[in-house]
C-alpha cells in the first residue's frame, strides 16, 4: 500500500523552477533513495515533503490524502530528521525530548521509558542530563534521530541521517532502517553516500536541475545507466562527467612541477 506519495511537485522562485513536475511513491516497506548533485532540488524537495514549504503546483499524498487537509494530524504521522541538528541548545538531551514527546502527546511514563531506553542505545544516557551546547555533532544527531522515531511514525523523512555519526552508530542505524522498513515503515532516505544508499535502499529517484533523471528499483537504475555500479550510474544519468578523465587531470596538475 502506497503511504507516501508525490505528484508532480514544482516549486518556482522568482519564476524559475527549483523542483520541476517531480513524482514517486513510497509503499509500506519502501526505502526510497533520493539523489542528485547539489542544487538539484533534493532540499526543497523535503521541504514540501514535511509541509514546511507549499509547492507551486503539484501535491503530496498521505495515504492518498492530501497533506493540507490535515497537516497537524499528518506530522503526527511524521518523522522527520533535518540535515542539520538545529536543537535548542540551552536545553538538555532529556529535556528536549520531554518537549518534543510532550508536543507528540506521548504518555508522561511511556515517553521515560521509550526515551531512556533509546538514550541508552544510542550511547547518550550519561549524557542526557548536559547542556545540548556542549554536545558534539555526532551526539546532537544522535539526539535528533531519538526525536524523529520516538513516537513510532508511519513515515519517516531522513535527510543525511548519518552525517556526524561514528562508524559503529553509523552501522546501527543503518540496520535500524532496515528493521523499521521490515515492519512496514515507508522510509524517504536523502544521501550523498552512494555506497549507503546502494546497500540500503530499495528504490531511487535521481535529480538533475530539478526533474527527474530516473526512477524506479535500484537495478533498474543502474541498467538505465549502463553501468555495473550505482555510483558510475549516478554520474551518467545526473552530471554527465568522464570521472576517470577528470582524476586523471586533477592527479596531473597535482604531480606537475611546481
Amino acid at each position: 500500500m502506497v503511504v507516501l506519495e508525490a505528484r508532480q511537485l514544482t516549486k518556482r522562485y522568482a519564476g524559475l523552477p527549483a523542483v520541476s513536475s517531480v513524482s514517486f511513491s513510497i509503499g509500506e516497506g519502501d526505502i526510497l533513495g533520493y539523489l542528485g548533485p547539489n542544487g538539484s532540488g533534493k532540499s526543497t524537495t523535503v521541504k514540501m515533503l514535511t509541509g514546511l514549504l507549499e509547492p507551486s503546483t503539484g501535491h503530496v499524498l498521505y495515504r492518498g490524502r492530501d497533506i493540507n487537509v490535515d497537516l497537524p494530524a499528518y506530522k503526527r504521522k511524521l518523522g522527520y530528521a533535518p540535515e542539520e541538528a538545529n536543537l535548542y541548545s540551552f536545553l538538555t538531551g532529556w529535556e528536549y525530548l520531554e518537549l518534543v514527546g510532550t508536543l507528540r502527546e506521548i504518555d508522561a511514563k511511556r515517553l521515560k521509558a521509550k526515551a531512556d531506553s533509546m538514550l541508552n542505545d544510542f550511547a547518550m544516557f550519561p549524557h542526557r542530563h548536559s547542556p545540548i551546547s556542549s554536545y558534539s555533532k555526532g551526539m546532537r544527531q544522535r539526539i535528533m534521530l531519538i526525536a524523529a522515531l520516538m513516537h513510532d511514525p508511519d513515515a519517516l523523512i531522513l535527510d543525511e541521517p548519518f552525517s556526524g555519526l561514528d562508524v559503529s552508530m553509523a552501522l546501527v542505524f543503518r540496520q535500524v532502517i532496515k528493521l523499521l522498513a521490515h515492519s512496514g515503515k515507508a522510509i524517504f532516505f536523502c544521501s550523498p553516500v552512494l555506497e549507503v544508499v546502494d546497500k540500503l535502499c530499495t528504490h531511487l529517484v535521481l535529480l538533475r536541475q530539478g526533474a527527474v533523471v530516473a526512477c524506479g528499483a535500484i537495478e533498474d537504475i543502474r541498467s538505465k545507466g549502463m553501468a555495473p555500479a550505482l555510483e558510475e550510474a549516478f554520474l551518467q544519468l545526473t552530471e554527465r562527467v568522464d570521472s576517470d578523465g577528470l582524476a586523471a587531470n586533477i592527479v596531473a596538475a597535482v604531480q606537475a612541477p611546481c
